[in-house]
């Protein structure tokens, strides 16, 4: 295979890995980082090559990139995986919280592709594959910073695509309803922690059980996603986003059709 050296954050667990195992399966080169590189050593058995990376670090992003350059002089994909929920009311998320949240799914995927930029400008080439969330297209109750974080990652991701198409780089949106994954575990716990008492208790408890069910019955694995970002990279048109499973692209389009009232009357009753 031609063009196909990539590097994929947040690779220790979730869509991040079950992402890095697919590519590695069908013949791509995988640059796998995460915070939690002990949590990575499967992927290396599987042949990829794994890194401490924290994109909320200057230095880490750039030993990345550097990695990568210094042992295959090229980068054709950068799936941009890493990110988290700190789920609470707005009222009670402490900002330095909210700033961590647009510092981990915004301000580091950002940095992280200004430094793959010119690297595939040079190559005339590259894909970026920014994995959102229909969190970034629908707005729930105590979610409201998530939320924010994916809306920009939304916006800022046209604007890229615009910006770059001319250098035959193309920018992929990928936005995932409910998986299985860690990502619900890390949310509750952050819901609990910051509105499990106090104004916003009964809505967080209504909220949390809702939440669970969600995502713990009959949400489909991160496979789902996985063959989904295969599908995109393997087109050479790819869509300029992929709503993944079935269930996300239905609520995105009664999202679309249906009046701002009507939804609102819709959470209020699920929440009574």
């Amino acid at each position: 295979m031609n063009n196909n050296v990539v590097l994929i954050t947040g690779a220790s667990s979730g869509i991040g890995k079950a992402a890095a195992k697919l590519l590695l399966a069908n013949g791509y080169k995988v640059y796998a980082g995460a915070r939690r590189v002990e949590n990575l050593k499967e992927l290396e058995y599987l042949g990829a090559r794994i890194m401490p990376l924290d994109v909320t670090d200057e230095a880490s992003l750039q030993s990345a990139i550097g990695t990568v350059i210094d042992a295959e002089g090229r980068l054709d994909i950068l799936i941009n995986n890493a990110g988290y929920g700190a789920h609470g009311a707005i009222e009670d998320i402490p900002m330095s919280e909210a700033r961590r949240q647009f510092d981990v799914n915004l301000f580091g995927l950002a940095r992280l592709t200004q430094l793959a930029l010119p690297i595939m400008r040079s190559q005339g080439s590259g894909k970026i594959v920014n994995i959102s969330s229909i969190a970034g297209k629908i707005t729930m109750p105590l979610g409201g910073w998530y939320h924010a974080s994916k809306y920009a990652l939304e916006a800022y991701s046209d604007a890229l695509r615009a910006e770059v198409r001319r250098f035959g780089i193309k920018v992929i949106l990928i936005e995932p309803g409910a998986i299985k994954t860690e990502w619900d575990t890390v949310a509750l716990a952050n819901l609990s922690k910051y509105s499990g008492n106090g104004p916003y208790a009964a809505l967080t408890e209504k909220l949390h059980g809702k939440f669970r069910a969600g995502y713990r019955a009959g949400a489909p694995g991160p496979e789902v996603v996985a063959a989904t970002i295969l599908k995109a990279l393997r087109s050479n048109w790819p869509a300029a986003r992929y709503a993944v499973p079935f269930q996300a692209r239905l609520i995105l389009f009664m999202n679309w059709l249906l009046p701002d009232r009507i939804l609102d009357a819709g959470i209020n009753f699920l929440l009574k």
